[in-house]
């Protein structure tokens, strides 16, 4: 949990626990695998995945164009991390749509 936070804290200092907690409990099994537990911003099926699992379905986010937005929003701001963890990009992307009080 605290890899996840500090991972998290290096693009958002002010980051809650809590909040990561509750990604990670979201997340469950497919942290334990490590190609499951990174987000690969160059595989299209892995942004719709993001997409469809994350930002429609756990944030309630529909408007394709938003979540796109969010999308490359992330994947721009975590350019430099050859691993993208995929807590971090969930956490960013909440973040970004203005949701993390909704988790």
């Amino acid at each position: 949990m605290t890899d996840y936070l500090a991972d998290v804290k290096k693009y958002d200092a002010g980051a809650s626990a809590e909040t990561v907690d509750k990604i990670v409990k979201h997340l469950g099994i497919a942290l334990r695998n490590r190609d499951s537990s990174l987000v690969s911003c160059t595989d299209p099926k892995e942004l719709d995945r993001v997409k469809e699992s994350w930002i429609a379905k756990k944030l309630g986010v529909t408007d394709d164009a938003k979540a796109d937005a969010a999308v490359q929003a992330v994947c721009k701001a975590m350019a430099a991390d050859n691993t993208k963890n995929r807590v971090t990009f969930y956490y960013l992307a909440a973040k970004e749509l203005g949701k993390l009080a909704a988790l």
